[in-house]
């Protein structure tokens, strides 16, 4: 058994106490370089979720110096070093600032105000995101009170994630929804305080020393924790809840759809759920079905012994609108391809002015000029001292009983050319 606590004891391996709070005391501070690092920082996360690029946000994470201070507080509250607290809380409190004003301004001058996927992903925060700050800051802790660092750092950095909701929030303020700011910011505090309450538990486990005695202030202080962890914890476990519903929900509509449309042979082109409305609404429409008032009234009575109470089917049918919808959705999905599109054919084009597409001509030569062999032939691009490119027909031929003033001749008015370049490969 005892073999058994050895290999698990976080004591193995562990800094020397005193250099461990001495390194995290000097990363608390925001000022000079750490500053700037932490303004460059929060302008490429912003661009990263300007223009949706995982990879440029994992980047800004990375360089990102928001642990400091956080760490910072959950080793003020592992000692009870109040001094050390209250320092670590303003410097959060001026990096947060700081990032809030940097992300904010740069999404108020960014001609590009799109809601990405990366931005979305930032403003519903549940459960797992809690589950995800605690143990990433257990794994942070852990590092940082070790004689060997290793390398979980910079994977505990991209997997918090503080960075990229502290800019979803900029860009909460900078277009004036309040609900993206809310959002994205309660995934920030939620980040910010499991990583100092996993900081806190490691602290308190490794026994650093502390700076009071009196266990008055320890009772208070762990009563006021599990309270914030409360306060902290129903909020995304209800939305988590509610995520859980309205993928359940989906699911569900899918089946129904499956079961009472697509089976029955009716080809769906256009459907639209929305668990959010009251009731909840599913928008479908089809190729060339036609249902009466009977029938749709049939299908939204089957919708609550399908496990779709509350919510209303709206088959569309002979509706403008519904075009211009459908057209909006493959014209967006179209956009991305346009380009290429656009640039394939500028290059078809361009072949085609070298091609000789006459199938024939290769047949007529075989037959007008047996002793030729070896022919081949195409247009090539010369320039002359003009600016201007012109295009020659050039023909490579071997064989030396070829008439090449009659070749030449019968050549241009086959083709149609004005200048024919004829080429024997015939060695002499």
């Amino acid at each position: 058994m005892n073999n058994i606590f050895n290999f698990i004891n976080l004591h193995n391996g562990e800094e020397k106490k005193d250099k461990v709070l001495e390194n995290v005391t000097s990363n608390i501070s925001f000022r000079g370089s750490n500053l700037w690092i932490l303004a460059c920082a929060i302008i490429i996360a912003s661009i990263g979720l300007n223009v949706n690029s995982t990879a440029v946000i994992i980047g800004a994470m990375l360089i990102s110096p928001l642990m400091g201070p956080i760490v910072g507080a959950g080793f003020a509250l592992g000692t009870y070093n109040f001094p050390l607290l209250k320092k670590s809380f303003k410097n959060l409190l001026i990096a947060t600032v700081v990032s809030l004003l940097v992300s904010g301004f740069y999404f108020y001058i960014s001609p590009f105000k799109d809601v990405q996927s990366e931005l979305l992903a930032r403003t519903a925060p549940n459960i797992y995101d809690v589950l995800i700050a605690f143990f990433g800051g257990l794994v942070g802790v852990i590092a940082i009170t070790r004689v060997e660092k290793g390398n979980p750092i910079p994977g505990v950095a991209i997997a918090t994630a503080l960075m990229p909701p502290l800019c979803t929030a900029g860009f909460g303020l900078a277009t004036f929804n309040f609900s993206y700011f809310l959002g994205a910011f309660y995934l920030y505090t939620i980040n910010c305080f499991f990583i100092c309450i996993a900081t806190f538990l490691v602290v308190k486990y490794l026994h650093y020393p502390s700076s009071i005695v009196d266990s008055k202030y320890e009772k208070r202080i762990r009563y006021s924790i599990s309270f914030l962890i409360l306060v902290m914890i129903v909020p995304s476990s209800y939305l988590a809840y509610n995520l859980y519903n309205e993928k359940k929900f989906t699911k569900t509509a899918e089946i129904f759809l499956q079961k009472e449309f697509e089976k029955n042979g009716y080809t769906l082109i256009y459907k639209k759920i929305n668990y959010n409305a009251n009731p909840k609404t599913i928008d479908v429409a089809f190729l060339n079905k036609k249902f009466t008032a009977e029938e749709i009234k049939s299908y939204n009575k089957m919708l609550s012994d399908n496990g779709l109470a509350n919510t209303k089917i709206n088959i569309r049918q002979n509706n403008s609108d519904l075009k211009s919808e459908i057209l909006s959705e493959i014209n967006k999905n179209n956009t991305t391809l346009s380009e290429k599109d656009i640039a394939l054919s500028s290059l078809r084009s361009e072949l085609d002015n070298y091609k000789v597409s006459d199938s024939t001509l290769g047949k007529e030569i075989q037959i007008l000029y047996p002793d030729m062999s070896g022919v081949s032939y195409g247009k090539i691009a010369q320039y002359p001292e003009t600016d201007s490119v012109r295009l020659q027909f050039v023909m490579i031929y071997s064989g030396k009983k070829v008439n090449e003033l009659q070749l030449k001749s019968w050549l241009e008015k086959r083709l149609n050319e004005k200048n024919v370049k004829l080429l024997n490969n015939t060695e002499n």
